[in-house]
């Protein structure tokens, strides 16, 4: 208890020293520093807020789940509910995906526990890549960021659907075992049913406090590194190849891992390139980002295994990319 008493200690103290920082750098202009901040570490300051902003709030939910489902779900729950087809599991986990409106920022701590108690990683791994991508938050900001383009909201959600199931197929070809880095202590349904109803919420506010603390440390660590990336990133160059449909699709695919952007407003980014690169390359934009960022494979890799991450990220992309290329003319 000590040890985790002190663990939390160390995770808020971080907390609070790099709120003190980002205030600092924020609003140095009202006080009297004989430093001079560089613009460039301005903007980056800007970037990095904005994108802790926009998505601590979706981890926030995720844990809160994540909780939910380690107090209140049990693993003869799970055994009920998931097919034991592969096939059939692999299609459910995406129509869950698809109605569940997540963030791929508290996406992560959901599947972990999902996995804890039992659900396949190719099921995880099929919500994890439609939660964020297909569902009604999505649905209704792609519509309206394009013009009320109905095709194209059409066109996200059935082409993501696709590339999420052939990525789980791939997956629960490919990697056998949960993959999780650490085993989770898990709670047994015949303990829980023993304990009061507050007893059960007051046990799961905690999980949700730790696995929040969990996860925020590798949030604002990627959120940090992609807030660099964007700010020195030579953007200039590589809007230089967007006659190149391969190259332009290859480039936006990169903007949306780098960019890191929120998937219920990633739209209207994607909007803005419309009268540069081709709609392939937009789609290219709006479906792998949502699936695979750079903050999210940073609190991936605090929680799976290096391999397995490499892994999911590099099949994502082929099977994001192939797919646009072949759809390409048609679209």
């Amino acid at each position: 208890m000590i040890r985790i008493f002190r663990s939390h200690i160390i995770d808020i103290t971080g907390i609070v020293l790099l709120a003190i920082l980002v205030y600092l750098i924020s609003f140095s202009s009202g006080l009297d520093l004989s430093l001079e901040i560089p613009p460039s570490l301005l903007n980056l300051n800007v970037i990095f807020i904005s994108i802790l902003i926009e998505a601590l709030p979706f981890v926030l939910i995720g844990v809160l789940i994540a909780g939910f489902i380690q107090i209140f779900i049990t693993e003869e729950h799970i055994q009920r509910w998931i097919p034991k087809n592969r096939a059939a599991a692999v299609v459910m986990s995406c129509v869950v995906g698809a109605l569940f409106p997540a963030c791929e920022c508290g996406i992560v701590p959901i599947i972990r526990r999902l996995i804890s108690k039992g659900v396949p990683v190719y099921a995880a791994i099929g919500f994890m890549l439609t939660g964020p991508l297909i569902n009604p938050i999505v649905i209704a900001s792609t519509y309206m960021a394009f013009g009320n383009d109905l095709k194209m909201a059409g066109l996200r959600m059935g082409l993501g659907f696709l590339v999420a199931i052939i990525v789980a197929f791939a997956v629960s070809l490919r990697f056998k075992s949960n993959q999780l880095k650490d085993p989770i202590h898990l709670t047994h349904g015949h303990s829980t049913k023993q304990r009061s109803f507050i007893d059960q919420v007051w046990s799961m506010l905690t999980h949700s406090i730790d696995e929040f603390f969990d996860m925020a440390k590798y949030l604002i660590m990627g959120a940090f590194l992609a807030s660099i990336v964007q700010v020195y990133m030579p953007a200039k160059a590589f809007l230089q190849s967007a006659d190149d449909p391969v190259a332009s699709l290859i480039i936006m695919m990169g903007f949306a891992y780098v960019l890191s952007l929120c998937s219920e407003a990633d739209a209207f980014i994607g909007a803005s390139f419309s009268s540069i690169f081709p709609r392939s390359s937009i789609l290219g934009f709006l479906i792998f980002g949502p699936m695979i960022d750079f903050k999210n494979t940073i609190m991936m890799l605090s929680v799976f295994r290096l391999k397995f991450v490499l892994g999911v990220l590099t099949l994502t992309a082929s099977v994001v990319f192939i797919t646009l290329f072949i759809f390409q003319n048609v679209i």
